[in-house]
């Protein structure tokens, strides 16, 4: 048995999950709503307040999609009930960045601003900079799927390098540094 499959996903105060006919799960809650396709071979039942995932046999294709609906779904609630955050640090002299409603400004060394469109499932703010700090950008959302996959966008546009540690990188990440040029002997 799936030790993620068979833990029951637990639903709190004022979310709601339907299962349609075509085993779609739609779950609804205070901070928006999110649906999923559940492959016909798993059962997903609420009972109250309590949702279950089943798989009809022990086989590994039924094994490895039992856990994958179930944290599927987890994630799902847990997003409409209490939403997802994700803190991104800019390291470098100069970067900043700002936030124009779902417009992202970002100024990241290149010779030009970067204008990133942000989808509107997601809320975005810069944190105060104070002297000598590297500026933060917070990216809020329900959807944890599309908050990860726009966070690792943003990150795309100037990956940290391994020497000085410039670029984009997500506050508590641990990079590979490099030593640098050993001086020669001649």
């Amino acid at each position: 048995m799936s030790r993620i499959g068979k833990l029951p996903v637990h639903l709190p105060q004022g979310v709601t999950v339907e299962v349609n006919s075509e085993n779609v799960v739609l779950v609804k809650g205070p901070l928006g709503q999110l649906s999923q396709k559940v492959n016909p071979d798993i059962k997903v039942s609420v009972d109250g307040n309590i949702l279950t995932v089943a798989r009809p046999t022990d086989s590994p294709r039924h094994r490895s999609m039992h856990g994958l609906y179930r944290a599927l779904i987890n994630n799902m609630v847990t997003g409409v009930s209490t939403g997802y955050t994700i803190k991104q640090e800019l390291i470098g002299v100069g970067f900043r960045v700002e936030v124009k409603g779902q417009i992202l400004e970002l100024n990241l060394g290149y010779s030009h601003d970067i204008h990133f469109q942000l989808p509107a499932e997601i809320k975005a703010e810069a944190e105060a900079v104070k002297k000598g700090q590297n500026p933060i950008l917070v990216l809020k959302s329900y959807d944890k799927q599309l908050l990860g996959q726009v966070a690792a966008k943003i990150r795309s546009l100037r990956e940290p390098e391994p020497y000085k540690g410039k670029g984009i990188k997500f506050v508590g990440e641990q990079l590979r540094r490099k030593a640098g040029k050993s001086a020669g002997a001649k």
